[in-house]
């Protein structure tokens, strides 16, 4: 049994038995399962990206990406300028991508010169630096000059917490192909363009740099006596992992249909870390098929266990308490696995 627990990781065991237990009590009171299905399948796509952002943090030594915000503001910049802009459709949300790429791939760079200098503190000093950036990026939404009357305010100067996207993008990738089965809804271009985006990290790591990111935080004494530029390498996965953050949140987005600013983006690193945990991860090994395992149990768990809980419990606020305690627990477990070589 101890085998057994050790392969499949105790935090996916536990998970995995709970999504299970939800989905039957569901079933059991006459919740419509197809509308279940529908949602796990969309979520799967929104928050997909943003998990996936783990892979090369963790597996360049640095452990989660607890500075997720810092991508996340990128991705953000992208769609406020790419909205000023006006232009819509497909091409409006590959505009937004193509402008908070430079965004990513600048602030990356130097976030991850930053993080060399702290090496043994990186998941430390990440979570305050992603606070940090959100709060800066506060006064920033108020003092950008854009002129665009769906962000901004009627009122005043600068742009609304929640604006749609409507006009523009929304739900662009959902409704490419996008097909019905057994009362199942398929957002086709949502999970072509998630899936699309792990074979590229997967190709990655298959690559020569990959190879030497992930010799690097396994063992950085032998990846330097091997001749690996260790530092040069944790940048290279830095700004990837930011790349990503930046993709992910335009992704998630334009499925969710509006564009939330200010300290929205405050929390949203933990769920991905908790998820990416959860599908088998540790604080120093990752792989593209823990993000699918993982997003696939933690979104599915919440998206399952609201209506239920809602239905046996009414007026409770049970299934955040749920999100909380299962989200926060996964990552103290994993974090006291650290230095033991456990399992999570």
């Amino acid at each position: 049994m101890k085998k057994y627990i050790d392969a499949i990781g105790m935090p996916r065991l536990i998970i995995s038995s709970l999504f299970i237990f939800v989905l039957i009590l569901g079933g059991s009171i006459g919740m419509p399962m197809g509308g279940f299905l529908t949602d796990i399948i969309k979520r799967m796509g929104m928050y997909g990206i943003l998990v996936l952002a783990m892979v090369p943090s963790i597996q360049s030594g640095m452990g989660p990406n607890f500075a997720l915000p810092v991508g996340i503001i990128c991705g953000l910049l992208g769609i406020v300028l790419g909205q000023e802009i006006g232009v819509v459709g497909f091409p409006g949300f590959l505009t937004a991508i193509g402008i908070s790429l430079p965004f990513a791939i600048f602030i990356g760079f130097f976030y991850g010169k930053f993080l060399n200098m702290i090496k043994g503190m990186e998941m430390t000093v990440a979570t305050y630096t992603g606070f940090a950036i959100v709060q800066f990026m506060c006064i920033a939404w108020i003092m950008l000059p854009f002129q665009d009357g769906t962000m901004k305010w009627a009122l005043g100067r600068g742009l609304r917490n929640t604006f749609p996207l409507k006009r523009t993008y929304g739900e662009v990738l959902d409704n490419f192909l996008r097909f019905e089965i057994g009362g199942v809804s398929i957002p086709t271009g949502l999970l072509l363009f998630f899936f699309g985006a792990c074979f590229l990290v997967y190709l990655f790591t298959k690559s020569k740099t990959g190879t030497e990111v992930l010799a690097g935080g396994m063992n950085p004494k032998y990846a330097k006596a091997a001749g690996v530029d260790i530092d040069r390498r944790r940048i290279a996965a830095n700004i990837l992992s930011t790349v990503l953050g930046a993709v992910g949140i335009i992704v998630y987005s334009q499925s969710f249909g509006f564009v939330n600013l200010y300290t929205a983006p405050l929390m949203m690193a933990f769920p991905a870390v908790a998820a990416v945990l959860i599908g088998g991860a540790t604080a120093s090994r990752a792989q593209v098929s823990h993000v699918i395992i993982g997003v696939v149990l933690f979104q599915g768990l919440l998206a399952v266990a609201l209506p239920v809980l809602n239905v046996l419990v009414p007026g409770s606020n049970l299934s955040e308490i749920i999100r909380m305690v299962v989200q926060n627990g996964v990552i103290l477990y994993a974090l006291t696995k650290v230095n033991t070589g456990g399992r999570r």
